[in-house]
Order: C-alpha cells, then sequence, then structure tokens
C-alpha cells in the first residue's frame, strides 16, 4: 500500500510518499481500502512538532477515511463493538475515525469506528464527515446544548469545523455568527450564517457586541484557542456557554516558532471558579481525539449526524479534492487559510 509520512518536523516539503505492507485485519478489526482522506488541521500541527497527541515522528496521521471493506478480522464476542463488527463485510462502503493512519491506501480499524454511508453519499463527502462534524456536534449539541433563537459564534466559520457547525446550528434555529475572511462571507451566508466578521481587519469583539447590543451571546465555539479564549469571555452574556475545540492561534500565519506557541498558552484566561458562578458561565474543553473510549456514546453522536443527513440538514463543503501526491499542497492550504470547507486527499 502507499503512504503518507511525515518524515521530520518542518514545512509541507517534509510529506514523503512510502510503500508499506498491506495491513492484515487483527481480531476485532476490518481493513479499508481508502477512497479519500480528509485532512484537518490537527495533521498540520503535528507535521510542525506541535501536536502532543501524534505518534512520534517520522508517523502517518489521518483520523479520518471513506472507502470500501476488503477484509474482515476474527469476530470479538465481548466488545461494544462486536455486533457491529459482524455487520460488514467486503465490499461495504463505509466511513469512520481512524486512530492516525487514514493517510494511506488502506488502514485497518476497529469497526465500532465506522459507519455505513448512505447510498447517496460520495466518498470524498464521507471523508469530510468524522473530525469535522464529530466536532461541531459535540461543542454545538453536548457541550453548548444550542437552542433555537440563542445567538451562537463560530469562530473560524470558513473551517470544515466552522461550516458543520453553521449547518448544526441551522437545525437547530439558532441565529448563527461567524468570524472568517470576508472573501468566505458570501458562500457562508448561503450555508446559513446571519451575521459575519471579518477578523482580519475588524475588531470582532465590538462589532459582535455592536450587532448583538452586548455582550449578546449565548453560545461561543472556539477553535483559535490561546488570546482569542479570553477576549470569548468580553461577548458572552449570562448563561453563555464557551466550548474550546482547539489551539491554532500559534500557527495562523504558517509553521510558527517556540516563543509565538508560549505566548499563545500564556495568554489563555485564567478564569476563576467565582467568575463562572457570578457570571452564570459555562466553559467546556474539547479534544476529538481522547475520546476512543468512549465507544458507545460516539456512535450516538455518529448516528445523529447520519440522521441529519438524511433530513438534507448537513452537506460538506469540499473546498478541494487533492491527490496523495500532492499532500504538501493540501497542507499549505490549511496553513494559509486558503480553504472554504473541507480539504480530502485522494490516493
Amino acid at each position: 500500500m502507499k503512504q503518507i509520512w511525515i518524515s521530520r518536523a518542518g514545512g509541507p516539503e517534509v510529506l514523503e510518499i512510502r510503500e508499506a505492507v498491506d495491513p492484515v485485519p487483527a481480531q476485532g478489526e476490518v481493513v479499508v481500502e481508502v477512497k479519500a482522506a480528509g485532512v484537518s488541521f490537527a495533521d498540520t500541527m503535528a507535521r510542525v512538532g506541535k501536536y502532543g497527541d501524534a505518534p512520534p515522528l517520522p508517523c502517518v496521521v489521518g483520523y479520518e477515511v471513506a472507502g470500501d471493506v476488503v477484509a474482515v478480522g476474527p469476530a470479538l464476542t465481548d466488545d461494544v463493538g462486536a455486533d457491529v463488527g459482524a455487520s460488514f463485510k467486503p465490499g461495504d462502503r463505509v466511513f469512520g475515525l481512524t486512530r492516525f493512519g487514514g493517510y494511506s491506501t488502506m488502514v485497518s480499524v476497529p469497526p465500532a469506528q465506522l459507519y455505513a454511508m448512505p447510498a447517496d453519499m460520495t466518498y470524498t463527502q464521507a471523508a469530510a464527515i468524522p473530525v469535522n462534524y464529530f466536532t461541531a456536534y459535540l461543542a454545538l449539541i453536548r457541550f453548548c446544548n444550542v437552542q433555537p433563537d440563542e445567538r451562537v459564534l463560530i469562530h473560524n466559520a470558513g473551517g470544515g469545523v466552522g461550516v458543520a457547525a453553521i449547518q448544526l446550528a441551522k437545525r437547530v434555529g439558532a441565529r448563527i455568527y461567524g468570524t472568517a475572511s470576508a472573501w468566505k462571507h458570501p458562500r457562508l451566508r448561503e450555508l446559513g450564517a446571519h451575521e459575519l466578521v471579518d477578523y482580519r481587519t475588524t475588531d470582532w469583539v465590538e462589532e459582535i457586541n455592536r450587532l448583538t447590543d452586548g455582550p449578546g451571546m449565548h453560545a461561543v465555539l472556539d477553535s483559535i484557542g490561546g488570546r482569542n479564549l479570553k477576549r470569548d469571555l468580553e461577548v458572552m452574556a449570562p448563561l453563555a456557554r464557551l466550548a474550546a475545540f482547539g489551539f491554532s492561534e500559534p500557527v495562523r500565519k504558517g509553521d510558527r516558532p517556540f516563543l509565538p506557541t508560549l505566548r499563545s498558552v500564556l495568554g489563555m484566561p485564567r478564569t476563576h471558579m467565582l467568575t463562572l458562578l457570578n457570571s452564570n458561565w459555562s466553559i467546556g474543553g474539547l479534544n476529538l481525539g481522547h475520546l476512543w473510549t468512549e465507544v458507545s456514546r460516539m456512535r450516538r453522536v455518529g448516528e445523529e449526524i447520519l440522521r441529519a443527513w438524511g433530513e438534507g440538514a448537513i452537506r460538506p463543503e469540499i473546498f478541494a479534492e487533492i491527490s496523495f501526491d500532492d499532500a504538501a499542497e493540501a497542507h499549505r492550504m490549511l496553513g494559509e487559510r486558503r480553504n472554504l470547507g473541507k480539504v480530502v486527499l485522494l490516493p
């Protein structure tokens, strides 16, 4: 099989195509022939050595794939995913989460992390769902419990998670605000955003508070982290909820050295519990890569996302389909914020 390796920490040029032995499914696993693999911001952070959950370099990253089942290992009898695994057979079209290794033409995956693809879903769309839509659902619905007519602020609204959150918030009936580069605004409005702020040219805190006679935000989804989290508190109304699920601030302008990362960490708010009590706020942190043991709960999330697909409420916004051989360009797109929606790799 073919794989994309991060050969060492560095820019997109460190990505290398290498050959490897085809995987054999272990007990309770299935082998998927990958037709499309999603690219996430975490992959780019792993490449520059700033993603602590990634395997030691050199390594193969990739959290999400879509493809065809080609082999099924011996069934488990006492695992949460046993019944799921028993239902998969060679030829089935599936998508799901991988614990790295997704940048491969074949990957072995526990079946509980896979979902059958609806007939009207393409491989590219399927590969764009797991990281973005699971994260958006958990942040928006599970953490923030957004209700109809509530105001939700989505940072990086033009990214993969941002687009997913817009679609899911629209499904709920929320009023949607977002920060994004100006060129993305027309399409984001078509997707359901009501108010958008260009964070590059405008003080987004002042503008959001002006738009809401604020502080008036009921929920905030923050994938940026660092000092941005402190500013989130300036737009939050009583009973507001903040879901933090990323740390892109140190690399917002490309690959960044150590000192900007340190400044971002030190710039995070040290919110005291009394502040939360007196402000009637709730703040939660989310790391999708730390939820591998929550099999049943994550499957319920996946099932809800598939229901939203069946309703026509969600459709991934595919910005680019890029060959494995050009994976470096995919990473450049994300690092330079040139994408609106998802970038997907094709073997």
